[in-house]
């Protein structure tokens, strides 16, 4: 049976939720009279707002106890029994998203096996070791969707973009100027992240050689950022906890380069293809490295790395071996020089 509405389940982690894009553009090329419907969590389904490929953004509140019984989410089973979808795609692995499509009445509910919700699904994908772009087009397989050469992409408009342009200026950008990206946080923890006082010298390295660097970052890492930056000169603007996720992503269009720990303003920068130096130590660049942008990453594949641990156990060498001379090279080979 050829989908007529289709109802897909977006990943909640913002770098997930980019690499997961080209499912909706290669369900949109495979059926284009369907019906397409993207369900995703606040605040990240934001980044979705300009998506060509959807009819329709079903976005909807994290609930505050996962345990509780509230989580079976009576309202969010309403609604997709409302919706009458025939096909469901699964791009989360929980247990909670399975019920909801089968409590919802989803005729075809395709996703990957695990957390005890095979019996929930019409149609079960193996998950294999391959790049998580890769793992989310399999699930269109079922559909006869072959894997497709898709990238992930982000879509905003012109008014957005002149809006963080306007900010930037306010922060003391001036037109002309190179303008590097700097995330130097990450949301899974202090492992993925390069040193703070390495960040801060690259950056005050960069503005002396006539650049402008911007810092990037949520509420979470402000704090941070605030540190990297305190007494660096004026060519260095700190916008950590101050953007929108929207915000964020037409900041990150506008730079020249992105140095980022793994994360996803490395994701969304790559979406934009914008040119990253990706700094990757307790995680796997091969699954979850800037699709498209491998060359871009720099990766010490020392013994115990990727640990996938929150906190280094040990010596953190994995990003300790990351050396300054080394990220400024490749900033500079990044701009042609």
């Amino acid at each position: 049976m050829v989908p007529q509405n289709v109802l897909v389940r977006m990943p909640n982690w913002i770098g997930d939720l980019v690499m997961a894009t080209p499912v909706l553009a290669d369900l949109r090329e495979a059926f284009p009279k369907a019906s397409v419907t993207a369900m995703c969590r606040r605040p990240v389904c934001e980044l979705l707002r300009e998506e060509k490929s959807i009819d329709e953004l079903f976005c909807f509140e994290r609930v505050a106890n996962r345990f509780s019984r509230g989580d079976l989410r009576r309202d969010i089973i309403e609604k997709i029994r409302k919706g009458g979808f025939d096909t469901g795609i699964l791009l989360t692995n929980s247990f909670s998203s399975a019920w909801w499509f089968w409590q919802g009445k989803v005729k075809r509910r395709i996703g990957f096996a695990g957390h005890f919700r095979k019996w929930l699904l019409t149609d079960v994908v193996a998950p294999q070791r391959e790049h998580q772009v890769d793992a989310f087009k399999r699930l269109l397989e079922p559909l006869g969707i072959p894997p497709s050469n898709t990238a992930p992409r982000l879509f905003v408009s012109k008014k957005e973009i002149q809006e963080s342009r306007e900010l930037l200026y306010q922060r003391g950008y001036k037109r002309g100027r190179k303008l590097i990206g700097i995330n130097p946080g990450a949301a899974y923890g202090t492992a993925k992240c390069w040193l703070p006082e390495r960040f801060r010298e690259l950056a005050t390295r960069l503005v002396n050689e006539g650049l402008s660097v911007v810092f990037f970052g949520d509420a979470a890492s402000a704090s941070l950022v605030k540190e990297i930056c305190l007494g660096l000169p004026e060519q260095v603007m700190d916008l950590a906890g101050v953007t929108s996720l929207r915000e964020l992503a037409c900041l990150i269009q506008d730079c020249d380069v992105l140095i980022t720990n793994d994360s996803g303003p490395m994701h969304i920068a790559a979406a934009f293809e914008v040119p990253l130096v990706a700094l990757f130590g307790s995680t796997d660049d091969l699954a979850t490295g800037p699709y498209g942008q491998a060359e871009g990453v720099i990766h010490k594949r020392v013994s115990c790395s990727p640990c996938f641990k929150r906190v280094c156990p040990i010596d953190f060498r994995c990003m300790k071996e990351i050396t300054v001379d080394e990220v400024e090279k490749r900033t500079w080979a990044c701009l042609g020089r």
